[in-house]
């Protein structure tokens, strides 16, 4: 299962967004000046949930940048230098939308 739409350039299985997760909560109880308030794994599910809802808006912002380019009056190849330029003036201004 892919946590980004078809066509989004960051796809990530939920497997490896669980590893990630993870990973995050094995460093972070490592850290001699990190205290969990909560067992692992719990830290482990929040973070997860973090990454998806981060990886959801990432997905809106991409989504709306390559709507913005597939409204241009001609068309522009994705992969061109035109389309990456325009797909980041368009990302970043989305960005800026949500105060970023």
């Amino acid at each position: 299962m892919s946590v980004q739409p078809p066509g989004s350039p960051f796809r990530i299985s939920r497997e490896k967004l669980n590893k990630l997760a993870h990973a995050v909560a094995d460093t972070l109880a490592s850290m001699d000046s990190v205290e969990f308030l909560e067992d692992r794994n719990t830290i482990r599910v929040g973070t997860r949930t973090v990454l998806e809802k981060l990886l959801a808006e990432e997905a809106k912002i991409d989504a709306a940048a390559r709507r913005k380019i597939e409204s241009q009056r001609r068309t522009i190849l994705e992969g061109s230098q035109e389309w990456d330029i325009l797909y980041r003036k368009y990302y970043n201004e989305e960005v800026k939308k949500l105060g970023i």
